[in-house]
């Protein structure tokens, strides 16, 4: 198949190359989900298990039950239509479901949803092939990753395939899969299976679909959006990216999207491939709609995710069985542990570019738990935090949510000049919001993310006594960490040549819980030890003011490295409420940063327009919008 058709313009949702589908014409939609984390249960607005109380206020997102009436709605609405349904990976890790069942629970569920097709992703491998092969023997639906390679003594045998052809309506479709190439680096494949490069590895899965006689080719990916945008949609052949890894919510409607849904990519070949990704954590349905023409070209693509709120009923069946396997760990999840004055901040575009409160509390409990030790510094990677928790009562399960992995705390000893290099590598993929950046205990630094990687972090001091003093290069220190961390993932290759290292310490839940409860009621707080100079802020359209940071990947998630990206064409802006009903702010107030906020949305709250968020951003110095800090008081002038 060459695809050598020109096309023309397009708008954020739909590529018009034609006025009318011509005779041969084949439309296809496609749903999909990626990052499901476990999140069996539905969620709240902190993506954690959301509670009867908050049902019953219409506060819960997703969750298996919920999510099988979504897809179960979709494919009624669409009967008779050409339908696929795709899983781009990452099933495992973020609930007690998966702590307690390790996968059983996830194939059960995905299988009632009748997948056609999944990729794995580097959660997939969180409890070595071992996990994956388990999850394998129960899944009814084929799994297709082009760039994992099994040697013959590998559990996984040859049940992850790298493409597969479906017949729907008597077309073909290839579909083929990836996962990030640095799984090795965030997660556990172990010594049986190799992480191939995806790129490579699609292009030769590609081209044998193209010997099978297959010319629409859809690429299931675990690698990111940037990389998908960068490379994925520009190998030759492939027509749709179906995505996933950086919980990127595309979306032609909400302000906070990283992108329109689809968004089209330019491939060399002469043609536009539609990219996309459905956020995470259960919480949207992505909805695609496709016209290839007779060459197996895309003519046109549209959707957008479906948000799966209150207005979805849960499943009852698959609510019934959710609830008995909650009966084993519903009492573990229950017990109270403490209090918290206000909410901990766990989000992921928070913790993985700045200092975040729920960083501060792990790191803190990580180096109280050792300072008897000796130990004087603590690491926490920002992608290891799965979760905010709310103000009020907290209990064993919510903190199991926030750290997932059961990680165990490590400690080894290293010098100041390896302290800085570890600092140095947290920083690196800023940009990207990758999951290394460093939440600290013991030390403070600052950082300039215009400067080169490996020369950003300055001004590094360790806590000594009540104070601090400069970092010597020369000084062994003790550190803590997690187990992860320090076998090298994340980057923090440094660490893994660490003298005297424990790697078997406490989980790090349970030291958290018992941090907690030893100071509950607990005050979330950031102090500064993470600063950041010169923030190097975008400057937004008037039609995307305040774009969400980007997302990345999972505690260790985080997509490799790619090309920066083409800018895609801003979403719509939600409309501003009627000036009549809006609160008008008429004389000066201030606000204080909620996670979540953009000058748009407060825009929008306090003088009913959002597009007069420049005055709020003039009025505070022009912060970087991607960034603004959680905490902090801003000014509201008047209208």
């Amino acid at each position: 198949m060459t695809k050598s058709f020109s096309f023309g313009l397009l708008t954020a949702s739909m590529l018009a190359l034609s006025t009318g589908a011509g005779f041969a014409d084949y439309e296809l939609n496609i749903l999909h989900i990626n990052d499901f984390h476990s999140r069996i249960e539905s969620i709240n607005k902190f993506d954690s298990t959301c509670s009867a109380e908050e049902e019953g206020k219409k506060e819960c997102f997703g969750g298996a039950a919920r999510l099988k009436t979504a897809i179960d709605q979709r494919r009624q609405a669409l009967s008779g239509k050409n339908v696929l349904l795709l899983n781009a990976g990452d099933n495992f890790q973020g609930s007690l479901f998966y702590t307690t069942y390790k996968g059983a629970a996830e194939a059960e569920f995905l299988n009632l949803m009748k997948f056609d097709a999944m990729t794995v992703g580097n959660h997939e491998f969180d409890d070595s092939e071992d996990g994956l092969a388990t999850f394998l023997d129960k899944v009814q639906f084929p799994v297709v990753t082009a760039n994992v390679k099994a040697t013959a003594a590998s559990k996984l045998g040859d049940r992850i395939k790298p493409s597969l052809v479906l017949d729907i309506a008597g077309q073909k479709i290839g579909i083929v899969g990836a996962v990030t190439n640095d799984t090795p680096e965030l997660s556990s494949p172990g010594p049986n299976v190799t992480i191939a490069d995806d790129v490579q590895s699609i292009t030769a899965a590609v081209q044998d679909l193209k010997g099978q006689g297959v010319n629409k080719i859809i690429a299931l990916t675990h690698v990111g959006y940037p990389r998908d945008l960068a490379l994925i949609a520009k190998i030759a052949d492939v027509d749709v990216v179906v995505g996933g890894h950086s919980h990127s919510l595309l979306s032609n409607t909400d302000p906070k999207a990283e992108g329109p849904y689809p968004t089209m990519v330019d491939n060399p070949g002469g043609y536009k491939v539609p990219v996309v990704q459905a956020a995470s954590y259960s919480k949207y349905l992505g909805d695609l709609v496709v016209n290839f023409d007779d060459s197996g070209v895309v003519k046109d693509a549209k959707g957008d995710p479906i948000l799966i709120d209150f207005t979805f009923t849960p499943d009852p069946a698959v609510l019934a069985r959710v609830a008995e396997l909650a009966k084993p760990i519903e009492e573990l999840r229950k017990k109270v542990i403490g209090s918290s004055e206000s909410p901990i901040e766990g989000d992921r575009k928070v913790c993985r570019v700045k200092e975040c409160s729920m960083g501060n509390l792990v790191a803190d409990a990580m180096l109280d738990r050792t300072r008897n030790q000796g130990v004087t510094i603590a690491f926490q990677n920002g992608g290891g935090l799965r979760a905010s928790i709310d103000g009020g009562e907290i209990t064993q399960g919510e903190v199991i949510t926030v750290l997932p992995f059961q990680n165990t705390l490590a400690t080894f000893e290293t010098t100041g000049a390896d302290v800085v290099k570890a600092l140095e590598n947290g920083v690196s993929q800023i940009d990207q919001g990758a999951g290394r950046f460093p939440q600290v205990a013991g030390l403070k630094f600052s950082f300039d993310q215009s400067k080169p990687v490996g020369s950003r972090v300055g001004d590094v001091q360790v806590k000594e006594g009540d104070n601090f003093a400069p970092i010597d290069p020369a000084k062994t220190y003790k550190v803590a960490t997690n187990n992860f961390m320090r076998a090298g993932g994340d980057g923090y290759s440094i660490f893994k040549e660490g003298k005297n290292a424990y790697d078997y310490g406490p989980d790090l839940a349970d030291l958290t819980a018992e941090y907690v409860a030893a100071h509950s009621p607990y005050k979330p707080y950031t102090d500064g030890r993470v600063t950041e100079l010169a923030q190097a802020a975008p400057a937004p359209s008037a039609s995307e003011p305040a774009p969400a940071a980007p997302a990345a990947p999972a505690p260790s998630t985080e997509p490799a490295p790619a090309p920066a990206a083409p800018a895609p064409a801003a979403p719509a802006p939600a409309p501003a409420a009627p000036a009549a009903s809006a609160p008008a702010a008429t004389t000066p107030s201030t606000h204080v940063i909620a996670a979540g906020d953009t000058f748009w949305d407060l825009a929008v709250t306090f003088y009913g327009d959002g597009t007069m968020w420049r005055k709020l951003s003039d009025a505070n110095g022009k912060p970087n919008p991607r960034h603004l800090t959680v905490g902090k008081e801003i000014e509201v002038p008047a209208k």
